[in-house]
């Protein structure tokens, strides 16, 4: 983000206002160090019963976080909100990451080892993962698709975002690439641009197989698909099983 954050090496009490993040520490290691974290923080299943759950990612319990003393807070630029974040870096080190690639999760991954004390095993998940992206196949002709993150209004992930930079190593391209982020669209536009394949992901609005025939109506010959949404844009440790799992949405 540009900004310069001082933190006490390596920190001791870290609270993680992010979900992928939070997962990450715990994969690194550092799950001793994690004092708190959000009541979206579901990976690993124990996080919110060994840390203390300091709100949502977007509404901070700020006298929460206050008792825990924390040395180093983790946020997101997207995930959590400015208000909130600006009140919590005048008073602690608040490092905050930025992330619409694959490169730039990676990225975040080494950097969080090395401020938070375990940037070796992060060098080596970063490389892992990172290897893992680099030997799925090469897709001659890739199929076209909209990736549906919410409904009513239908909402997509389009340019500038995780998932996009995540579905074209997948195989697809987006037919919302035009637009930015994550436009409202109508059915109308929809079969207007007639995907080969219309991806529900799990997350952050549960759309199930129940809603299959919703989209099948609008897109008669395309191929819905129910997709784990963490898979497509959790952007931290959980990425080391996203190249295994896009092989699977591959034409067999």
């Amino acid at each position: 983000m540009g900004r310069r954050v001082a933190v006490p090496f390596p920190p001791q009490r870290i609270v993680s206002l992010v979900p992928s993040q939070t997962e990450l520490l715990f994969d690194l290691g550092l799950s001793g160090k994690v004092v708190g974290v959000t009541k979206f923080c579901i990976h690993p299943a124990h996080a919110r019963t060994k840390a203390t759950v300091v709100g949502g990612t977007k509404n901070f319990d700020f006298a929460k976080i206050a008792a825990l003393k924390p040395d180093l807070i983790l946020g997101n630029k997207e995930e959590n909100y400015q208000e909130g974040i600006e009140q919590l870096a005048a008073k602690y080190p608040v490092w905050l990451s930025d992330i619409a690639t694959l490169d730039e999760a990676l990225a975040m991954i080494r950097q969080v080892g090395l401020v938070a004390g375990a940037p070796e095993r992060a060098r080596q998940l970063a490389d892992a993962i990172g290897a893992s992206f680099a030997q799925l196949p090469s897709v001659a002709l890739p199929r076209s698709a909209a990736y549906f993150i919410w409904r009513k209004p239908y909402m997509v992930a389009a340019t500038g975002t995780f998932i996009d930079d995540l579905l074209g190593r997948a195989g697809f391209t987006n037919v919302f690439a035009g637009q930015a982020r994550y436009p409202e669209i109508t059915a109308e536009q929809l079969a207007q641009a007639a995907p080969d394949v219309i991806l529900l992901s799990s997350e952050p609005y549960p759309f199930g197989h129940k809603h299959v025939a919703e989209f099948q109506a609008i897109c008669p010959t395309a191929e819905v698909r129910i997709v784990d949404g963490e898979l497509f844009s959790w952007y931290g440790s959980r990425l080391q099983h996203s190249a295994a799992y896009f092989r699977t949405l591959l034409p067999q």
